[in-house]
């Protein structure tokens, strides 16, 4: 099955970004994880979208960056991930690291959750830390 990359702006404005490169990128970063990539939607949004599908879905009442919506079935990842842009830009200011930097990482975070790795439990988030790490490494 061929990949299929589709990145939509939901009010937020569309980043600057070289897709290309990008996609490269997010395809290398799933087979050094023994993924391949199927449809993946990239979702740029506003805080207020972020809020809103986090309550619908999630039941969540707060903001986030990144919301992966994993449809991934064995090696074949799949999913539709919203980025809050908002969030994105504050949180860029919070760790004193560039917008654009900070954007990569939120972008290969979803892609990474698709591979299997998981940040919410004991000594989860420093190992998605590393792979985080090592995945924007491969994107020079």
């Amino acid at each position: 099955m061929k990949d299929n990359f589709q990145w939509i702006n939901e009010g937020a404005g569309m980043p600057e970004i070289d897709f290309a490169k990008v996609e490269d990128w997010i395809r290398r970063v799933a087979d050094a994880h023994g993924r391949i990539c199927g449809p993946l939607t990239y979702i740029f949004c506003d805080d207020n979208k972020m809020l809103e599908v986090n309550r619908q879905f999630l039941s969540h009442d707060y903001f986030t960056d990144i919301i992966t919506f994993d449809y991934s079935r064995g090696k074949l990842i799949s999913g539709d991930m919203f980025i809050s842009l908002d969030t994105v830009r504050s949180n860029a200011e919070l760790v004193k690291t560039s917008y654009d930097e900070e954007l990569r990482r939120v972008i290969v975070h979803g892609v990474l959750h698709l591979c299997g790795i998981n940040d919410k439990g004991p000594g989860e988030r420093e190992i998605m830390e590393a792979e985080e790490n090592k995945a924007l490494e491969m994107l020079a």
